[in-house]
């Protein structure tokens, strides 16, 4: 067999397992959408449906994006601790390049904080 007399047919043969496959993929997608997928959109198709209805009531509430960056922001902070508590736990084991890293690190974060803080982001309105 072929796989056993050169020493890199092995990775010859993932590298196009790997690549036809999603071609493959790709291949059958693109003639689903050619040939399964339904006429040109019309009015009817184009209009509002809900659960075999049509809609009824008022539409959502729309929420400000301001508590969704609150969110982010917290989100960001809070992950942050996750980094520096296991960080603090072995500091002084680690090598003076750890350090550097961390303080580029923390660094980054307080400069994500100013521009939310300047920017006016972290006023409750």
């Amino acid at each position: 067999m072929i796989l056993h007399k050169h020493p890199h047919a092995f990775i010859a043969l993932y590298l196009a397992v790997a690549l036809a496959f999603p071609l493959a993929l790709l291949g059958v997608a693109w003639a689903w959408r050619r040939f399964a997928q339904p006429p040109k959109p019309n009015a009817i198709k184009n209009g509002t449906y809900e659960c075999g209805l049509d809609g009824a009531g008022a539409r959502p509430i729309q929420f400000k994006a301001h508590y969704y960056l609150y969110a982010i922001l917290f989100l960001v902070f809070d992950v942050e601790v996750l980094f520096l508590l296991p960080f603090g736990v072995v500091a002084s084991e680690l090598p003076a390049e750890a350090l550097f890293v961390m303080l580029v690190f923390v660094l980054l974060l307080a400069e994500g904080l100013v521009w939310a803080w300047g920017r006016g982001h972290l006023e409750w309105k």
